[in-house]
């Protein structure tokens, strides 16, 4: 399989700066006598007695992608001992310790990478999202069997002679002495997501959300610990230990015919397991914020480490703002809302029924109006909510895409239509007053006249009233799903979910000739200074239009991701979002195509 080595040179960008999520660990190796663990957005580097040598960020000293994995390993000829870092889009990178490599797979299905197991052979096995297990030599990287083409793979165990590919809908597969076995729920597998895998000698277990099941060779023995979500798991001499997501470390004894879990963590220990290391005569267990040991023979386990501290609740981001007051509201895909005060060093968090999933924030004098998954939400200056309003308040739908604010006057678009709350009440529109779509993604106004960007196409609205709609079949416009929209000056800006970015003058739609390849535009990613207008695109960057020279170009340096997922600005700050973390950027350090 065709792929591509590179040197990765630090990249140091003035004027940018990481606003820290706290940590969640994902995996951890041992490596040259240390720890090294990673979050989506960084490798820790630590002394084995939790002492924290080093941070290596994403967008800075690594690839601008999520990291999934890690590995300790000496692959191919050169005898010599190597990091392998997996990552979401990026390849594969590897470090010696003075320096950073990537691997780039060409076809970008195989830069997706989920699992990593090093072989006695000297070969890295690669498990993938889609693609299946491939396997690195030092000098190829070629599919490691046939008949694990195209598995969507979670997590890899074993040796050569006795490999188990676990997947994320197909069970597991077993590969021994050139023949492959599957085991999915209809033999006998409490769940076909698997989870984690531990192998001892013909002994495997392979944990699932619902149980583990316990095999010999390719027998079917039991499950054990059934209904327990086995996130992780370790083979010891006499006992299993299994981690679960919410209720520690418990351990199973081997030889009973009916094991029973009992809880083997120490007092207050952290609830969600990651995964389990050994080292010698040590037991490492990784949980989601911390990192213990424990003696392999049994006994008391110790922190070794705790996560870094960190302003903001987590990473996923989805919607941005930043208020005249200087605070800066940072809401989430799935974790609610921040509210970052000037010169805090930790964040306001608030998060429940409705004030989850977060699509847009708009500053007000006394705090924010707030579009969520579940319903609209006015919130104080410090981010509380005060006011919920949804289909019972008058909305002709719960789930608010975007928002507008005109003084008293609130614009709240839908998958249902829009609409408008008036001091004297709500009123709606839908495709039945002429909206060219119900499912409205986006809003910009300019006086009067709002643009409400559509699953098909666009809609101008004047005083409330539609005046005209836009398609690929009487526009320049080339895709009909727009994701955002922005006023500039006397235009707007349109971008696609597959077409790029186009702009409206109020009568004729036109395309920018330097953007001839199609991208995404994520939802309500967009924004305008008196420089520029910045884009967030899924897996491009950060797209950047100089308003003086009229020309686009994409940003990528200091971004933990490529996939930008929001954008806002106040006062020569730029606020960047991402899926794996934010990035705050002094403006005029923007180098502008």
């Amino acid at each position: 399989m065709r792929f591509t080595m590179r040197s990765l040179e630090r990249a140091i960008a003035f004027g940018t700066e990481l606003v820290a999520a706290s940590s969640v660990y994902r995996d951890a190796a041992i490596h040259q006598g240390k720890l090294w663990l990673i979050t989506s957005a960084s490798l820790w580097e630590y002394s084995l007695d939790g002492a924290l040598l080093r941070q290596y960020r994403c967008g800075v000293d690594l690839p601008s992608a999520p990291l999934t994995g890690i590995a300790a390993a000496t692959i191919g000829e050169s005898n010599v001992p190597a990091l392998y870092i997996a990552t979401q889009g990026a390849g594969l990178v590897v470090f010696d310790g003075g320096r950073f490599q990537q691997l780039l797979p060409e076809s970008p299905a195989l830069r997706k990478i989920t699992a990593l197991l090093a072989m006695e052979t000297g070969e890295l096995i690669v498990g993938t999202e889609k693609s299946g297990a491939l396997a690195w030599d030092g000098k190829r990287l070629r599919l490691y069997h046939e008949t694990l083409r195209d598995l969507r793979v979670t997590k890899l165990a074993g040796g050569v002679d006795n490999l188990w590919v676990g997947t994320m809908d197909r069970g597991v597969f077993r590969l021994h002495a050139g023949q492959t076995d599957m085991f999915d729920e209809s033999k006998r597998l409490p769940d076909a997501h698997v989870l984690s895998i531990a192998v001892s000698a013909e002994r495997a277990w392979v944990g699932t959300a619902m149980g583990v099941a316990e095999f010999n060779g390719s027998t079917f023995q039991r499950v054990i610990a059934e209904g327990a979500f086995a996130n992780a798991l370790h083979a010891g001499d006499s006992s299993l230990l299994i981690g679960t997501m919410e209720e520690g470390v418990w351990e199973a004894p081997l030889a009973a015919k009916q094991p029973r879990p009992q809880r083997a963590g120490m007092q207050n220990e952290p609830a969600n397991v990651v995964r389990f290391l050994n080292s010698g005569a040590t037991v490492y267990t990784l949980f989601r914020d911390g990192l213990a040991a424990r003696d392999a023979r049994g006994g008391g386990w110790n922190m070794v480490t705790h996560a870094e501290s960190a302003p903001l609740a987590d990473a996923n981001i989805a919607a941005l703002a930043a208020d005249d007051a200087g605070r800066l509201w940072v809401g989430y895909f799935d974790r609610g809302l921040d509210v970052l005060a000037p010169g805090s060093l930790r964040a306001s968090h608030h998060e429940d029924e409705h004030l989850f999933c977060i699509n847009r924030i708009v500053p007000t004098p006394n705090g924010a109006v707030i579009a969520t998954a579940n319903g609209l939400v006015t919130a104080n200056s410090s981010g509380e909510p005060k006011l919920v309003m949804g289909r019972k308040e008058g909305l002709i739908a719960d789930h608010v895409t975007d928002v507008l604010v005109d003084g008293p006057r609130i614009i709240a678009a839908t998958p249902a239509g829009i609409t408008f709350l008036d001091p004297g009440g709500p009123q709606s529109i839908y495709a039945f007053h002429g909206l060219v779509n119900n499912h409205v993604y986006a809003l910009a106004r300019s006086g009067n006249r709002i643009v409400a960007g559509t699953l098909g196409g666009v809609s101008v609205l004047d005083a409330g009233i539609v005046k005209a709609n836009f398609t690929t079949s009487n526009s320049a416009l080339r895709h009909n799903w727009i994701s955002a929209m922005a006023a500039v000056g006397n235009e707007w800006f349109a971008g696609t979910y597959g077409a790029g970015i186009y702009r409206f003058d109020g009568a004729m739609w036109s395309a920018f000739p330097d953007l001839r390849e199609a991208f995404e535009v994520n939802p309500n990613a967009m924004a305008a200074t008196t420089a520029a207008v910045y884009a967030g695109t899924l897996g491009r960057g950060l797209a950047v239009f100089n308003r003086t020279s009229g020309r686009w170009g994409f940003h990528t340096g200091g971004l933990p991701s490529l996939n930008v997922t929001a954008v806002a600005s106040r006062n020569g700050t730029l606020f960047v979002g991402t899926d794996n973390g934010l990035v705050r950027y002094e403006e005029r350090s923007l180098p502008l195509p």
